[in-house]
């Protein structure tokens, strides 16, 4: 059974997020990025989900401003990936959106114009969750990463 959970020690989100992401290196292999993150975490709201008191997953929230928010950085350990865990978390996502009456919660991700397997997933997950692509940023990350932004529109506020 998984259990889903805030967590509000800065700390706390900067290791599990170093670890998750660590774990990870088809998605999280450049280590400046992951250095980002972890800092980038600290003041953000903080899911995680464990199984039996395994840590397996967690996202963090960017509130950009009254009308929107984005998935800053998700992580889920391979051998949990398409067992309900990113539905989880984007679910909480969106429970924190609607609950600070945000309409659109928002995802960058790796453009298909980079042909990268594990990203061909990610993109595809975010498609089955309701984003929908708007507009690809060729340099947002370098010329080498192609970022892909995607919104999901969550209602009227």
């Amino acid at each position: 059974m998984y259990e889903i959970q805030k967590i509000l020690a800065p700390d706390e989100k900067s290791r599990i997020c170093d670890d998750i992401l660590r774990a990870l290196p088809d998605w999280f292999g450049d280590e400046e990025s992951v250095v980002d993150y972890v800092k980038q975490v600290q003041p953000l709201p903080f899911f995680i989900v464990s199984d039996k008191g395994r840590l397996v997953g967690f996202v963090a929230v960017l509130p950009h401003n009254a009308h929107t928010a984005e998935v800053c950085v998700m992580g889920v350990l391979h051998e949990y990936h398409r067992k309900g865990i990113g539905k989880m978390l984007i679910d909480r996502c969106e429970d924190y959106c609607k609950k600070n009456k945000m309409e659109f919660l928002t995802v960058k991700t790796l453009d298909e114009s980079r042909n990268w397997e594990p990203y061909e997933r990610t993109r595809k997950f975010y498609l089955s969750m309701g984003f929908k692509p708007l507009e690809v940023f060729p340099l947002l990350w370098g010329e080498s990463n192609p970022c892909l932004f995607m919104a999901k529109h969550l209602g009227d506020v």
